[in-house]
């Protein structure tokens, strides 16, 4: 790693313990030495200040109570968005906590159009709005966008895939997301030590002659140390000097904003996510704590402050986009809790002021409050997120040993479930193929359900009208997922090849150590579907009925049998031997930059649109009806409790699904007892059960 000269942060350092973090960018040293576990409980809290309400108060009744009524509150269509691109923008004139927005006034919209022309010309006028015509001229006709590039080279059967519906989401006309930068090194390190680095590590890789990675390396390396410049001349339009490190807590989460603010104006990527910076935030607040720099109620305005930023970001987006992902999520998603490598909690202080936000602001989808759970954490911390989750239904929960044990204590999750470690890792986001519908193509050969056109040539059908046999749907199923999966990852491949050359993530990406490990997030929608169908194949008898031209439209099922997601081993390893072949298929394709594949099971948002394109199933499922969720079982199938359905998903190998298994349970807080006691310790047990069996 590059050498930092400690003597930059003497003066913003004082009072932390020394380490590796003075001399090279380590933020986990930093935080492992510095933060302080917090064992108790949350009687220290404060309520939101006056000054905080205000602001909340303006920004509801001028900007947010406008934008349910019109979708899209404003959008600027002469600027196309930069770090530095728009003035200084403030929600009111009490507006000074935290400070910055991603245009000049709050949540107007911005063009991105490096992703692509098409989807902001359509979003332009789905708003209501007028395109610029000189934009539109230089990004039609003199700057090829990320969107031009990928159909340049999409084959015939990606556009048979996608326009079917059986790979669907794919990033090739907006951002990709699910990139972490590591935005608290703004705030440890300031600017000018991180250009000093990205320059360092420019120079540091010779040529041995030409190479396409030499040339890539100095050239994103050069397109960062640009990115870091423009950040700092964003500060400088709020009248801040972000050049040296912050000497204060307040000044640690506003730089810390600043490098985040500077990523959601240049990306419009499909999660957005914010990273772990509790225990970072909560080491400065405790040493201003202790010198009386600052008090309790300063210190939850700040992170109240900054939640309301990040709840208000933006991005220009479509309809169909809003459907795809059932509504405009950006996933601003803060990761918080677990245990460190040490044994030690990561608990902190600051970890109870970001949940106490939901009270003082309310509920909100954003930012993606995730808690890495473990039964060991303290019993003050989890009764606490137990009663914020009774209250506000605003937390997820992901399981902190299995993300310690393959991703270290400074991961974070992208998106939904998708973990990695801050700044030293990123993903190549890839959507996910439809593995109901392939079952589909497998039984029709190739043939759409819904169309009828043939998309898969060269496959056999089930033939005759006699009962499914198991074994032959089960081999041609097989071989359909080669050509799916084949599909898909070609689909990646020429996605994040066209990425990186015409909407590159700089500013992201300088947030990033040097040298860094990459993966490709591949994922499935549809497993339960695939389950029970099977299951229903295998343990039951499965009639197919055709349509006139011999198409298999439906399915008569007569008998019994196992579904997934109660706790029934017969389905439950079908579920999982699917997970796992899809996986095997993955591992065997070549990946863009050496990526390591990985998969996840999820839909959370956007199973209602993966079976609107869909047809029936053996097990029952309507065409047209919406998938259950992730790794859920089928929508009203699992029959034996919360439990049950815990122990189904956590038959499925971490190791088939790195990149996250998603399950989504409703619950209402009578279920869980009488008393608000009851609700909480109940919820506590549950959770503290699930994710010991997710550890077997």
């Amino acid at each position: 790693m590059t050498q930092v000269v400690s003597e930059t942060g003497t003066k913003a350092w004082e009072g932390f313990t020394p380490g590796p973090w003075c001399d090279t960018i380590d933020v986990r040293d930093f935080i492992q030495r510095n933060y302080t576990p917090y064992l108790g409980d949350a009687s220290f809290l404060a309520g939101a200040t006056d000054k905080t309400m205000r602001i909340w108060e303006h920004l509801e009744s001028k900007y947010l109570s406008v934008e349910r009524q019109k979708r899209v509150y404003d959008v600027d269509c002469d600027t196309p968005a930069d770090i530095d691109a728009f003035p200084a923008g403030y929600i009111s004139d009490d507006d000074d906590v935290i400070v910055g927005l991603q245009t000049d006034v709050p949540l107007k919209r911005a063009m991105m159009p490096f992703g692509g022309w098409r989807m902001v010309e359509t979003a332009i006028k789905e708003a209501g709005k007028e395109v610029n015509e000189d934009v539109k001229k230089i990004f039609t006709r003199y700057r090829k966008t990320h969107n031009d590039a990928v159909f340049d080279i999409y084959t015939p059967r990606i556009r048979a895939a996608r326009s079917s519906h059986i790979v669907t989401g794919l990033p090739d006309a907006y951002g990709r997301g699910r990139i972490i930068g590591d935005y608290r090194r703004v705030a440890l390190y300031g600017v000018d030590r991180l250009i000093e680095d990205k320059e360092a590590a420019k120079h540091a890789v010779g040529a041995q002659g030409f190479s396409e990675h030499w040339c890539r390396y100095r050239e994103e390396h050069s397109e960062q140390i640009k990115a870091l410049k423009k950040l700092k001349k964003l500060a400088e339009i709020y009248g801040y000097d972000i050049s040296k490190p912050a000497t204060t807590a307040k000044e640690a989460v506003q730089w810390t904003y600043f490098g985040y603010l500077a990523s959601v104006k240049s990306q419009d990527g499909a999660a957005m996510s914010i990273g772990r910076l509790s225990p970072f935030f909560d080491s400065y607040f405790e040493r201003d704590l202790a010198k009386g720099i600052i008090t309790e109620e300063d210190a939850q305005e700040i992170i109240d402050n900054l939640v309301i930023k990040l709840r208000i970001v933006r991005f220009l987006r479509t309809i169909d986009y809003d459907q795809i992902f059932s509504g405009d999520p950006y996933w601003a998603t803060w990761s918080d809790a677990g245990f460190g490598m040490d044994g030690r909690p990561l608990v902190t202080k600051t970890s109870f002021r970001l949940l106490q936000t939901l009270r003082n602001l309310g509920p909100a989808p954003e930012p993606n409050i995730t808690i890495f759970w473990d039964p060991e954490l303290p019993e003050g911390y989890k009764e606490f997120c137990a009663n914020i989750s009774i209250e506000t239904s605003s937390i997820q929960y992901e399981s902190d040993p299995q993300i310690r044990c393959k991703w270290g204590d400074d991961a974070a999750i992208a998106c939904c479930v998708s973990p990695m470690q801050v700044g030293k890792q990123m993903q190549f986001f890839g959507a996910r193929v439809n593995a109901a519908k392939a079952l589909l193509y497998a039984i029709n050969g190739g043939r759409d359900e819904v169309s009828g056109k043939l998309i898969v040539p060269d496959h056999q059908a089930v033939e005759g009208d006699g009962p499914l046999d198991f074994d032959d749907v089960w081999q041609k199923y097989e071989e359909m997922l080669d050509w799916v999966v084949g599909t898909y990852v070609e689909a990646l491949n020429i996605i994040h090849y066209c990425h990186d050359r015409y909407a590159y993530e700089a500013v992201e990406m300088a947030l990033h150590d040097s040298d860094i490990i990459r993966t490709m997030g591949c994922g499935i929608a549809g497993l339960s579907i695939v389950a029970d169908s099977l299951a229903a194949i295998k343990y039951a008898k499965v009639t197919p009925i055709r349509d006139e031209s011999g198409l298999i439209v439906d399915y008569k099922t007569e008998g019994d049998f196992p579904v997934y997601g109660n706790d029934d081993d017969r389905a439950d390893d079908i579920a999982a031997t699917v997970v796992h072949t899809v996986m095997d298929k993955i591992r065997a394709i070549p990946m863009y930059r050496d990526a390591i594949p990985t998969q996840s099971v999820l839909t959370i948002t956007s199973n209602v649109v993966y079976g609107k394109a869909t047809g029936s199933f053996p097990s029952g499922h309507k065409a047209g009806t919406p998938f259950a969720p992730g790794a859920n079982p089928e929508n009203a199938m699992d029959s034996h409790g919360m439990v049950a359905s815990m122990m189904s998903v956590g038959k499925l190998d971490y190791n088939d699904a790195l990149d996250g298994i998603s399950l989504t349970n409703t619950i209402t807080p009578e279920g869980l007892g009488r008393t608000k006691q009851e609700q909480v310790t109940n919820l506590v047990g549950i959770l503290d059960a699930g994710f010991l069996m997710d550890e077997r």
